[in-house]
């Protein structure tokens, strides 16, 4: 699948407040590349998410022998994660059934994995645990919660929560996809599992338009990407629209953006990214309606973050 890149470092000054926001149109203009670096990009950038022969962008690791893949490794940004994987395949334990876990919290970059941790206590926000919601920033407003069906498994579900005066609210559960191995708490370049932690959320972008996001969006031909996926699925469109999560890179730049702060082999490009019916590198990915509707509801101005991880570790 394609949903991390190691794209050009391309900054992007990130507004303030919606008064500074520029228009869609001019949000769109951002980041475009000169057509000989974009060709250039096509291979080398676009290789995270989607580790397959042929594709020219996802999250295949940037130490993977085939440029075409690039396993995304994320960096540890204000909101640390920690990475985790999933069983290959739909035989993997727990993706032949429907995710029930409720979302919860995952570990912060570089957090520990502790065995055992089954949330058969109900907590708050998803099924969190107290490691876990220690992990959520105090001025966090907006918590999409990622709870895979188990440490090896690719298939989850995703939740946006609000944090309101009477506390936190949950949104419409939307099926998820996550890395081919399922999770870990310490990502690496190639393994093929998601980062188990809390991230911030501060850039989108992708191939399509704007779609009228509070969030710096960065349209850019950079997100093409072609290829199969694990299950032979074509990767077209993945990188339609894409928000990037901020484990192994630098807020407030584009998506596309190749500064790796914890280092290339701690991987990179983790996104949230257009499902493409299989397995990712080590993004998480959504059906593109709900990728639309994510963007529509993210504001910056409510510092939103990403809880991802499987179920048990996220009732740490």
């Amino acid at each position: 699948m394609a949903s991390s890149i190691e794209g050009p470092r391309r900054g992007r000054p990130r507004a303030p407040s919606p008064g500074d926001r520029r228009p869609a149109a001019s949000a769109r203009g951002r980041g475009r590349l000169p057509m000989p670096v974009l060709a250039l990009l096509t291979a080398a950038l676009l290789t995270g998410c989607a580790a397959t022969a042929g594709s020219t962008a996802g999250e295949s690791s940037p130490t993977a022998a085939t440029p075409a893949t690039v396993t995304p490794t994320a960096a540890a940004p204000p909101a640390a994660g920690v990475p985790g994987s999933e069983t290959a395949g739909n035989g993997a334990a727990g993706n032949g059934v429907p995710g029930t876990g409720a979302p919860g919290v995952a570990s912060t970059t570089q957090s520990r994995t502790d065995a055992g941790a089954h949330p058969d206590t109900p907590a708050p926000l998803g099924g969190l645990g107290p490691r876990t919601l220690a992990l959520i920033p105090g001025n966090a407003r907006q918590a999409v919660v990622v709870t895979g069906r188990g440490r090896d498994a690719n298939r989850s579900e995703a939740v946006l929560y609000r944090r309101t005066a009477s506390g936190w609210e949950a949104g419409t559960a939307w099926p998820a996809r996550n890395a081919l191995k399922g999770w870990t708490d310490d990502h690496l370049a190639g393994d093929l599992r998601s980062p188990i932690g809390v991230f911030t959320l501060s850039d989108a972008g992708g191939l399509l338009p704007d779609p009228g996001t509070l969030l710096p969006y960065d349209e850019s031909p950079g997100f093409s990407i072609s290829g199969t996926g694990f299950q032979g699925e074509p990767l077209d469109g993945s990188f339609g629209y894409v928000v990037a999560i901020d484990y192994n890179r630098v807020p407030g730049t584009s998506p596309l953006d190749r500064t790796r702060p914890l280092g290339a082999d701690r991987g990179g490009g983790i996104w949230l990214h257009v499902d493409h019916d299989g397995p990712t590198q080590g993004c998480v990915s959504l059906e593109e309606r709900y990728m639309r509707q994510l963007l529509l509801a993210l504001d910056p101005e409510q510092h939103p973050v990403i809880v991802m991880g499987d179920a048990g570790s996220l009732s740490r």
